[in-house]
């Protein structure tokens, strides 16, 4: 190998290794404003919000219809539940809200037993025909 050979070899691994080291710098600050991004509050908020829906899902995803709440979008309720949320605590309105939802969760109750109790009725009817 000549010297103009290993010239133009040290140049161009010269040049390769400036380009690794570039792109390495350009993934170290991609990285960096990444993490920025994501530890931004409303980041962090956005990722704790549908891990709480995830959970919810997961944990009572059996007890309503077939589907469970998969068919409900939790993204769209959002905004109108804080509002209501928002609505109830600026107005000091706990104690009637409270009893909304408790009369809610009677009904639901009531609603469940009685279609359980259909429901077992009907299979145990004829269970010869």
């Amino acid at each position: 190998m000549s010297k103009d050979e290993q010239k133009a070899a040290l140049a161009a691994a010269k040049q390769q290794l400036v380009a690794e080291g570039e792109l390495h710098r350009l993934t170290t600050l991609h990285a960096k404003m990444q993490l920025r991004q994501a530890l931004r509050p409303e980041a962090l908020l956005h990722g704790a919000v549908d891990h709480a829906v995830g959970a919810a899902q997961s944990r009572l995803g059996g007890w309503l219809s077939p589907g469970g709440l998969s068919q409900l979008n939790f993204k769209t309720l959002m905004p109108y539940a804080l509002t209501v949320g928002s609505f109830i605590v600026r107005k000091r309105l706990y104690k009637p809200a409270l009893a909304v939802a408790a009369l809610a969760a009677a009904g639901a109750a009531w609603l469940m037993r009685h279609k359980r109790a259909a429901a077992e009725a009907e299979a145990g009817e004829a269970p010869w025909e």
